[in-house]
Protein backbone atom coordinates (compact mmCIF):
# COMPACT_ATOMS: atom_id res chain seq x y z
CA UNK A 1 0.00 0.00 0.00
CA UNK A 2 1.86 3.18 -1.31
CA UNK A 3 2.59 6.43 0.40
CA UNK A 4 2.45 9.70 -1.52
CA UNK A 5 4.67 12.17 -0.78
CA UNK A 6 4.65 15.72 -3.05
CA UNK A 7 7.87 18.04 -3.08
CA UNK A 8 7.47 21.22 -3.97
CA UNK A 9 5.13 20.80 -6.98
CA UNK A 10 4.11 23.67 -8.78
CA UNK A 11 1.74 23.85 -11.47
CA UNK A 12 1.24 27.03 -13.61
CA UNK A 13 -1.16 26.97 -16.86
CA UNK A 14 -0.30 28.92 -20.44
CA UNK A 15 -2.72 31.68 -18.96
CA UNK A 16 -0.38 32.58 -16.39
CA UNK A 17 -2.78 31.04 -13.33
CA UNK A 18 -0.40 29.60 -10.60
CA UNK A 19 -2.49 26.56 -9.35
CA UNK A 20 -0.08 24.91 -7.02
CA UNK A 21 2.15 26.72 -5.48
CA UNK A 22 5.49 25.04 -3.70
CA UNK A 23 3.10 22.75 -2.42
CA UNK A 24 4.58 19.76 0.25
CA UNK A 25 2.44 17.28 1.28
CA UNK A 26 2.71 13.94 2.59
CA UNK A 27 -0.16 11.22 2.65
CA UNK A 28 0.69 8.07 4.89
CA UNK A 29 -0.35 4.64 3.98
CA UNK A 30 -3.93 3.41 3.56
CA UNK A 31 -4.84 7.01 5.03
CA UNK A 32 -7.93 9.07 4.07
CA UNK A 33 -7.26 12.33 3.23
CA UNK A 34 -9.95 15.08 2.25
CA UNK A 35 -9.23 18.20 0.17
CA UNK A 36 -10.50 21.45 0.59
CA UNK A 37 -10.90 25.19 0.07
CA UNK A 38 -12.21 27.74 -1.86
CA UNK A 39 -12.86 27.13 -5.81
CA UNK A 40 -9.36 28.08 -7.67
CA UNK A 41 -7.22 26.73 -4.43
CA UNK A 42 -5.94 23.86 -6.76
CA UNK A 43 -7.87 20.70 -5.11
CA UNK A 44 -8.59 19.46 -8.38
CA UNK A 45 -5.21 20.51 -10.00
CA UNK A 46 -3.22 18.55 -7.41
CA UNK A 47 -5.35 15.36 -8.18
CA UNK A 48 -4.84 15.81 -11.53
CA UNK A 49 -1.37 15.92 -11.32
CA UNK A 50 -1.24 12.93 -9.10
CA UNK A 51 -2.72 11.02 -11.78
CA UNK A 52 -0.61 12.29 -14.49
CA UNK A 53 -3.35 14.06 -16.13
CA UNK A 54 -1.50 17.54 -15.90
CA UNK A 55 2.50 17.98 -15.62
CA UNK A 56 3.87 19.62 -12.98
CA UNK A 57 6.01 22.85 -13.79
CA UNK A 58 8.39 22.38 -11.02
CA UNK A 59 8.82 20.00 -8.18
CA UNK A 60 8.32 16.01 -7.69
CA UNK A 61 5.53 13.57 -6.74
CA UNK A 62 6.63 10.39 -4.72
CA UNK A 63 4.97 6.95 -4.43
CA UNK A 64 6.94 4.70 -2.12
CA UNK A 65 9.99 7.07 -2.50
CA UNK A 66 10.28 6.80 -5.94
CA UNK A 67 9.64 9.40 -8.16
CA UNK A 68 6.51 8.91 -10.88
CA UNK A 69 6.76 12.76 -12.93
CA UNK A 70 7.92 10.08 -15.83
CA UNK A 71 5.31 7.81 -15.69
CA UNK A 72 2.40 7.35 -17.87
CA UNK A 73 -1.39 7.61 -15.90
CA UNK A 74 -1.96 3.91 -17.09
CA UNK A 75 1.26 3.06 -15.10
CA UNK A 76 0.73 4.74 -11.83
CA UNK A 77 -1.57 2.23 -10.35
CA UNK A 78 -4.43 4.36 -9.75
CA UNK A 79 -7.87 5.29 -10.29
CA UNK A 80 -10.42 8.72 -10.31
CA UNK A 81 -13.18 9.24 -10.10
CA UNK A 82 -14.44 12.58 -10.98
CA UNK A 83 -17.39 14.78 -10.43
CA UNK A 84 -19.58 14.16 -13.35
CA UNK A 85 -18.71 10.45 -13.33
CA UNK A 86 -16.86 10.72 -16.48
CA UNK A 87 -19.13 7.61 -18.00
CA UNK A 88 -19.47 6.59 -21.51
CA UNK A 89 -22.80 7.03 -22.77
CA UNK A 90 -23.27 4.47 -25.53
CA UNK A 91 -21.83 1.56 -22.64
CA UNK A 92 -23.89 -0.50 -20.88
CA UNK A 93 -22.89 0.19 -16.66
CA UNK A 94 -21.25 -3.23 -16.52
CA UNK A 95 -18.99 -2.44 -19.57
CA UNK A 96 -18.30 1.39 -18.36
CA UNK A 97 -17.13 -0.84 -15.05
CA UNK A 98 -15.18 -2.98 -17.24
CA UNK A 99 -13.14 -0.60 -19.40
CA UNK A 100 -10.47 -0.13 -17.30
CA UNK A 101 -9.67 -3.85 -17.12
CA UNK A 102 -10.73 -4.83 -20.67
CA UNK A 103 -7.82 -1.96 -21.52
CA UNK A 104 -5.46 -4.33 -19.46
CA UNK A 105 -6.32 -7.30 -21.48
CA UNK A 106 -8.03 -9.65 -18.47
CA UNK A 107 -10.14 -12.06 -20.04
CA UNK A 108 -13.76 -11.75 -19.98
CA UNK A 109 -14.64 -14.38 -16.99
CA UNK A 110 -12.13 -13.00 -14.61
CA UNK A 111 -13.87 -9.40 -15.61
CA UNK A 112 -17.28 -10.91 -14.78
CA UNK A 113 -15.78 -12.07 -11.46
CA UNK A 114 -14.09 -8.61 -10.23
CA UNK A 115 -17.49 -6.69 -11.17
CA UNK A 116 -20.59 -8.96 -9.52
CA UNK A 117 -19.25 -8.85 -6.15
CA UNK A 118 -18.39 -5.15 -6.42
CA UNK A 119 -21.70 -4.48 -8.05
CA UNK A 120 -23.52 -6.47 -5.46
CA UNK A 121 -21.79 -4.41 -2.42
CA UNK A 122 -22.68 -1.09 -4.37
CA UNK A 123 -26.54 -2.65 -4.72
CA UNK A 124 -26.23 -2.13 -8.60
CA UNK A 125 -26.34 -5.48 -9.98
CA UNK A 126 -29.68 -5.48 -11.12
CA UNK A 127 -28.29 -2.16 -13.29
CA UNK A 128 -25.82 -3.44 -14.90
CA UNK A 129 -27.25 -3.41 -18.55
CA UNK A 130 -28.14 0.05 -18.13
CA UNK A 131 -26.79 2.68 -20.01
CA UNK A 132 -26.17 6.07 -18.14
CA UNK A 133 -28.97 7.82 -19.72
CA UNK A 134 -30.73 5.55 -17.92
CA UNK A 135 -29.49 5.73 -14.21
CA UNK A 136 -30.29 8.43 -12.06
CA UNK A 137 -27.46 10.29 -10.31
CA UNK A 138 -27.14 8.11 -7.07
CA UNK A 139 -26.75 5.26 -9.61
CA UNK A 140 -24.08 6.83 -12.31
CA UNK A 141 -22.21 8.03 -9.16
CA UNK A 142 -22.43 4.25 -7.96
CA UNK A 143 -21.50 3.10 -11.49
CA UNK A 144 -18.35 5.29 -11.61
CA UNK A 145 -17.10 4.04 -7.93
CA UNK A 146 -17.79 0.98 -8.64
CA UNK A 147 -15.47 1.38 -11.85
CA UNK A 148 -12.79 2.48 -9.27
CA UNK A 149 -13.35 -0.50 -7.17
CA UNK A 150 -13.26 -3.25 -10.04
CA UNK A 151 -9.78 -2.23 -11.29
CA UNK A 152 -9.08 -2.24 -7.65
CA UNK A 153 -5.77 0.28 -7.80
CA UNK A 154 -3.54 1.18 -4.99
CA UNK A 155 -4.53 4.51 -4.56
CA UNK A 156 -8.05 5.92 -4.78
CA UNK A 157 -8.53 9.68 -6.39
CA UNK A 158 -12.18 11.03 -5.55
CA UNK A 159 -12.85 14.58 -7.43
CA UNK A 160 -16.11 15.91 -5.98
CA UNK A 161 -18.11 12.98 -6.50
CA UNK A 162 -20.82 13.42 -4.25
CA UNK A 163 -21.79 17.21 -5.67
CA UNK A 164 -24.17 16.50 -8.13
CA UNK A 165 -26.63 14.40 -5.23
CA UNK A 166 -29.18 16.08 -3.52
CA UNK A 167 -28.67 16.21 0.48
CA UNK A 168 -30.02 12.47 1.24
CA UNK A 169 -28.34 11.29 -1.30
CA UNK A 170 -24.85 12.44 -0.08
CA UNK A 171 -25.37 11.47 3.52
CA UNK A 172 -26.15 7.97 2.62
CA UNK A 173 -22.77 7.59 0.14
CA UNK A 174 -20.91 9.34 2.82
CA UNK A 175 -21.96 6.42 5.20
CA UNK A 176 -20.67 4.19 2.07
CA UNK A 177 -17.61 5.33 0.98
CA UNK A 178 -16.32 4.98 5.04
CA UNK A 179 -17.76 1.44 4.88
CA UNK A 180 -15.49 1.57 1.59
CA UNK A 181 -12.75 2.66 2.84
CA UNK A 182 -12.55 0.66 6.10
CA UNK A 183 -13.26 -2.77 3.75
CA UNK A 184 -10.91 -1.88 0.95
CA UNK A 185 -7.73 0.39 3.09
CA UNK A 186 -6.52 1.88 0.17
CA UNK A 187 -4.70 5.10 0.48
CA UNK A 188 -7.48 7.64 -0.48
CA UNK A 189 -7.47 11.45 -1.53
CA UNK A 190 -10.86 13.02 -2.13
CA UNK A 191 -11.47 16.58 -2.86
CA UNK A 192 -14.64 18.37 -1.80
CA UNK A 193 -15.76 22.42 -0.83
CA UNK A 194 -18.59 20.50 1.53
CA UNK A 195 -17.01 20.80 5.05
CA UNK A 196 -19.36 18.24 6.26
CA UNK A 197 -17.50 16.11 4.23
CA UNK A 198 -14.43 17.07 4.86
CA UNK A 199 -14.91 16.31 8.76
CA UNK A 200 -17.01 13.17 8.73
CA UNK A 201 -14.69 11.26 6.47
CA UNK A 202 -11.07 12.20 6.74
CA UNK A 203 -8.59 10.93 8.69
CA UNK A 204 -7.07 13.97 8.09
CA UNK A 205 -8.11 17.34 6.14
CA UNK A 206 -5.95 19.93 3.90
CA UNK A 207 -7.28 23.07 4.05
CA UNK A 208 -5.65 24.68 0.37
CA UNK A 209 -5.61 28.35 -0.54
CA UNK A 210 -4.18 29.53 -3.68
CA UNK A 211 -2.20 26.53 -4.47
CA UNK A 212 -1.01 26.37 -0.81
CA UNK A 213 -1.60 23.94 2.28
CA UNK A 214 -2.85 26.02 4.43
CA UNK A 215 -2.94 23.11 7.81
CA UNK A 216 -3.25 19.47 7.54
CA UNK A 217 -4.54 17.96 10.71
CA UNK A 218 -7.10 15.90 12.50
CA UNK A 219 -11.00 17.16 12.19
CA UNK A 220 -10.50 17.71 15.61
CA UNK A 221 -7.58 19.82 15.32
CA UNK A 222 -8.76 21.32 12.63
CA UNK A 223 -11.61 22.75 14.56
CA UNK A 224 -10.27 23.10 17.97
CA UNK A 225 -7.02 24.56 17.01
CA UNK A 226 -7.04 26.21 13.50
CA UNK A 227 -3.76 27.22 12.35
CA UNK A 228 -5.02 30.80 11.32
CA UNK A 229 -8.10 32.78 10.90
CA UNK A 230 -8.67 31.20 6.86
CA UNK A 231 -8.90 28.14 8.65
CA UNK A 232 -10.72 28.96 11.32
CA UNK A 233 -13.73 30.82 9.69
CA UNK A 234 -13.90 27.61 7.16
CA UNK A 235 -15.87 25.69 9.72
CA UNK A 236 -18.62 25.25 11.75
CA UNK A 237 -22.19 25.56 11.13
CA UNK A 238 -22.83 28.60 11.74
CA UNK A 239 -19.07 29.76 11.22
CA UNK A 240 -17.12 30.76 13.79
CA UNK A 241 -17.35 34.32 16.16
CA UNK A 242 -14.22 36.51 15.06
CA UNK A 243 -14.01 39.50 17.05
CA UNK A 244 -11.55 41.89 16.64
CA UNK A 245 -10.17 43.73 19.95
CA UNK A 246 -7.49 44.32 22.26
CA UNK A 247 -6.81 43.15 25.55
CA UNK A 248 -6.20 45.68 28.06
CA UNK A 249 -5.11 45.36 32.10
CA UNK A 250 -7.59 46.72 33.95
CA UNK A 251 -6.36 46.66 37.27
CA UNK A 252 -3.39 44.61 38.66
CA UNK A 253 -5.10 40.98 38.43
CA UNK A 254 -7.74 41.86 35.90
CA UNK A 255 -7.73 42.07 32.16
CA UNK A 256 -10.41 42.34 29.93
CA UNK A 257 -11.11 41.77 25.69
CA UNK A 258 -12.46 45.35 24.70
CA UNK A 259 -13.80 45.62 20.79
CA UNK A 260 -15.85 47.38 18.90
CA UNK A 261 -18.66 48.65 21.20
CA UNK A 262 -17.84 46.34 23.82
CA UNK A 263 -16.21 45.21 26.77
CA UNK A 264 -16.19 42.07 28.85
CA UNK A 265 -13.84 41.06 32.02
CA UNK A 266 -11.50 38.00 31.25
CA UNK A 267 -11.66 35.97 34.15
CA UNK A 268 -9.06 35.46 36.56
CA UNK A 269 -5.94 32.53 35.71
CA UNK A 270 -7.72 32.60 32.45
CA UNK A 271 -4.42 32.09 29.96
CA UNK A 272 -4.23 35.11 27.59
CA UNK A 273 -1.72 35.90 24.79
CA UNK A 274 1.20 38.87 25.56
CA UNK A 275 0.11 40.64 22.65
CA UNK A 276 -2.75 43.53 22.56
CA UNK A 277 -4.16 43.78 19.05
CA UNK A 278 -5.82 39.98 19.01
CA UNK A 279 -8.59 38.61 17.17
CA UNK A 280 -11.08 36.40 19.63
CA UNK A 281 -12.68 32.98 17.99
CA UNK A 282 -15.58 31.23 19.56
CA UNK A 283 -17.67 28.86 18.23
CA UNK A 284 -21.75 29.19 18.41
CA UNK A 285 -22.12 26.44 20.61
CA UNK A 286 -19.39 27.61 23.02
CA UNK A 287 -21.63 30.71 24.15
CA UNK A 288 -24.07 29.87 26.68
CA UNK A 289 -27.62 32.64 26.32
CA UNK A 290 -29.51 33.41 29.41
CA UNK A 291 -32.83 35.33 29.15
CA UNK A 292 -31.79 37.66 32.04
CA UNK A 293 -32.40 41.78 32.19
CA UNK A 294 -29.34 43.02 32.76
CA UNK A 295 -25.60 41.36 33.39
CA UNK A 296 -24.59 39.95 36.52
CA UNK A 297 -21.05 40.39 36.07
CA UNK A 298 -18.71 42.21 33.51
CA UNK A 299 -17.46 38.90 32.48
CA UNK A 300 -21.34 38.54 30.59
CA UNK A 301 -21.83 40.64 27.27
CA UNK A 302 -25.22 41.60 26.50
CA UNK A 303 -26.22 40.94 22.85
CA UNK A 304 -29.05 42.78 20.53
CA UNK A 305 -30.81 39.99 18.75
CA UNK A 306 -30.87 40.47 14.87
CA UNK A 307 -32.35 37.32 14.02
CA UNK A 308 -33.26 33.57 15.05
CA UNK A 309 -33.23 30.47 12.87
CA UNK A 310 -35.27 27.40 14.12
CA UNK A 311 -33.07 24.05 13.31
CA UNK A 312 -35.94 22.43 14.84
CA UNK A 313 -33.26 20.66 17.00
CA UNK A 314 -31.98 24.01 17.96
CA UNK A 315 -31.84 27.23 17.46
CA UNK A 316 -29.19 29.82 15.88
CA UNK A 317 -29.80 33.31 17.31
CA UNK A 318 -27.87 35.95 15.29
CA UNK A 319 -26.80 38.87 17.04
CA UNK A 320 -24.70 41.90 18.02
CA UNK A 321 -22.85 43.78 20.65
CA UNK A 322 -21.94 47.23 19.58
CA UNK A 323 -20.74 46.91 16.00
CA UNK A 324 -19.09 43.25 16.66
CA UNK A 325 -21.69 40.41 15.21
CA UNK A 326 -21.72 37.05 16.86
CA UNK A 327 -24.03 33.73 16.33
CA UNK A 328 -24.88 31.39 18.99
CA UNK A 329 -26.21 28.52 19.06
CA UNK A 330 -29.04 27.86 21.52
CA UNK A 331 -31.20 25.00 23.34
CA UNK A 332 -34.82 25.31 21.81
CA UNK A 333 -35.99 25.14 24.91
CA UNK A 334 -34.90 28.70 25.94
CA UNK A 335 -37.70 30.91 25.60
CA UNK A 336 -36.30 34.32 23.38
CA UNK A 337 -39.39 36.68 23.91
CA UNK A 338 -36.91 39.74 24.27
CA UNK A 339 -34.58 41.26 21.22
CA UNK A 340 -31.83 41.45 24.25
CA UNK A 341 -30.64 38.22 25.50
CA UNK A 342 -27.28 38.13 28.18
CA UNK A 343 -24.45 35.80 26.85
CA UNK A 344 -21.42 34.07 28.83
CA UNK A 345 -18.74 32.64 26.91
CA UNK A 346 -16.88 29.43 27.98
CA UNK A 347 -13.18 30.97 27.88
CA UNK A 348 -11.63 27.23 27.88
CA UNK A 349 -12.46 27.07 24.20
CA UNK A 350 -11.77 30.76 23.13
CA UNK A 351 -9.31 30.36 20.67
CA UNK A 352 -6.83 33.82 20.29
CA UNK A 353 -5.52 35.25 16.71
CA UNK A 354 -2.95 37.58 16.09
CA UNK A 355 -5.02 40.35 13.96
CA UNK A 356 -2.26 41.41 11.85
CA UNK A 357 -0.18 37.95 11.00
CA UNK A 358 -4.03 35.90 11.02
CA UNK A 359 -1.78 33.17 12.56
CA UNK A 360 -3.16 31.44 15.76
CA UNK A 361 -1.59 31.79 18.95
CA UNK A 362 -0.75 28.82 21.11
CA UNK A 363 -1.30 29.36 24.70
CA UNK A 364 -0.34 27.09 27.85
CA UNK A 365 -2.77 24.29 28.47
Amino acid sequence: MPEIQFRNLSKTFDNGFHALDNLSLSVQKGEFITIIGPSGCGKTTLLRTLAGLESPSSGEILINGKSINHLEPKDRNLGMVFQNYALFPHLTAFDNMAFGLKAKKIPKEEIRRCIEPVAQRLEIQHLLQRKPGQLSGGQRQRVALGRLLAKNPEIHLLDEPLSNLDAHLRAAMRKELKLLHKEYAKTTLFVTHDQTEAMSLGDRICVMKEGRVEQIATPREIYHEPANLFVAGFFGSPPINLLEGEIVQESENQWAFKGHGFSIDIPEHTPIPSLHEVTMGIHAEDLKLSTEKTCSTREQLKLNIEAVDDLGDARVVHASSGESKLSVRADQQLPITEDTVICTLDWAKVIWFNTKSEERIPLPS
